[in-house]
């Protein structure tokens, strides 16, 4: 055993032996004020992340000796797809597409599953969902009563808008895990939280991140990026219903268990504005941008800035915004909706803005999609398209003030006073400070038109 493992095992085991990571005396259950009663105290968790580099340099040797060892692709390709889960780095998504790449012109398909799964996973983690379904549809024919082609599966339907067949294709997944608790019960429970969410269940989806969150620190060595993650989950869904007090703490948690998360440390710095404190709102907005300058995460800090009267500041930060989508034609997939939406929100090229978001929205059709068409048409002048497009994200009923707040923008461009002012006040009403520039806008909106 090398010493990072020694380590990472000595931790653990010391976590475990302190009754840190085992269900609280209250269990699951929620506290009046709607917060759910804590699992456990969040620990700092150990990283794998030396291990997992000592495996990627391993592993890069060994097939620079072997070309043709598609095992070792296969491998590397899934330590590059784990670098580019913890720490977004679009470089590892170039490298693991190469290994998938290698391992299938050495074996094909037919014979190598797991090159082929290598693959579906890279266009996932690309945006190209429509090839993601069609990788899966085939691996579910080579292996038809794995789990993996069904998670994939489920992902790329979900993305493409194709709700029941990614329905579908989750209920698969659980029945051919049966009763197997891990790691695969984990990633069941996360994507029936989506599910939940995009019905506008709420405290379903909760519910199903809590069991996820119980499941992962269950496991002998719990994952601390699969820790922090549905930690960090559990403070956006807390946060999407106005509860700013559980979604802080959240937040907090995932940052014990993984310092430096910085998924976490920007919505912290969402929820300190919320609850009033720009100052620290901007200095952990700074430090998340500072780690992986994600193109929405830079935009909340140029509006932090602005509202704290730094015009200066709030302009070279909305110029960053473009800038990083205009990197690559991986970070342009990737980032192409915030862009479009960030466009919208700040009145920016807003023919084009439009037009990226409905040449996305003709083979992504989720509601997310056909809100970014609606507001970027909005926008744009062309009212008919936004209204129609809103009436789609609004289908499932998904829970969301943002959605709201388009809605009653539209409506109030079309001239409906009561549509505009029902909207908002949902908008307001659930999540009263859901963006720190557009809640603003919001409220002022609504007094003009009630």
């Amino acid at each position: 055993m090398t010493a990072p493992e020694t380590s990472r095992r000595l931790l653990a085991t010391a976590a475990i032996a302190l009754g840190t990571l085992g269900l609280g005396a209250c269990g699951s259950s929620a506290a009046s004020s709607g917060r759910e009663t804590a699992l456990s105290r969040a620990v700092l968790l150990p990283s794998d992340a030396e291990v997992n580099e000592q495996s990627i340099r391993f592993l890069e040797r060994r097939v620079q000796r072997d070309p043709e060892d598609f095992i070792a692709h296969n491998k590397l390709a899934a330590y590059y797809l784990q670098r580019v889960r913890e720490s977004s780095d679009l470089t590892y998504l170039r490298l693991a597409s190469r290994a998938a790449h290698a391992s299938l012109g050495v074996l094909p398909a037919e014979q190598n599953s797991g090159g082929l799964a290598a693959l579906a996973q890279v266009a996932l983690t690309s945006h190209d969902f429509a090839a993601a379904r069609d990788y899966a549809l085939r691996l579910a024919e080579l292996e038809p009563e794995k789990i993996h082609p069904y998670q994939i599966l489920g992902d790329a339907y979900l993305e493409l808008g194709e709700y029941e067949q990614a329905r579908t294709a989750y209920g698969k997944m659980v029945r051919y895990a049966g009763g197997i608790p891990g790691l695969t019960r984990v990633a069941i429970e996360e994507r029936m939280s989506k599910l939940a969410a995009l019905r506008g269940d709420m405290a379903m989806a909760r519910q199903h991140l809590l069991a996820a969150l119980r499941e992962a620190l269950a496991l002998p060595y719990p994952p601390r990026e699969v820790v922090a993650w549905d930690r960090w989950q559990l403070g956006e869904a807390a946060f999407a219903t106005g509860d700013y007090q559980a979604a802080e703490q959240h937040y907090r948690d995932a940052l014990t268990t993984a310092p430096g998360y910085f998924r976490a440390l920007a919505s912290l710095g969402r929820v300190r504005a919320a609850r009033g404190d720009l100052a620290e709102a901007i200095a952990l907005s700074e430090r998340a941008t500072a780690i992986v300058p994600d193109p929405a995460f830079v935009a909340e800090l140029g509006d932090l800035y602005a509202l704290a009267g730094r015009g200066g500041d709030a302009e070279s930060r909305y110029a960053l915004v473009g800038a990083i989508g205009k990197l690559s034609a991986v970070t342009g997939a990737v980032y192409n909706r915030q862009q479009a939406l960030f466009c919208a929100d700040h009145n920016l090229k807003p023919l084009e803005a439009y037009a990226n978001a409905a040449r996305e929205y003709k083979v992504r059709r989720d509601i997310y999609g056909a809100d970014a068409v609606a507001w970027t048409a909005l926008k744009a002048g062309k009212l008919a398209e936004a209204q129609a497009a809103m009436h789609e994200a609004l289908r499932l009923g998904t829970q969301d003030a943002k959605l709201f707040y388009h809605a009653g923008m539209i409506a109030r461009a079309a001239g409906d006073k009561v549509a505009a002012a029902r909207y908002l006040q949902r908008a307001l009403a659930l999540n009263p400070r859901f963006d720190a520039r557009q809640a603003r806008l919001a409220r002022s909106v609504l007094s003009e038109v009630l």
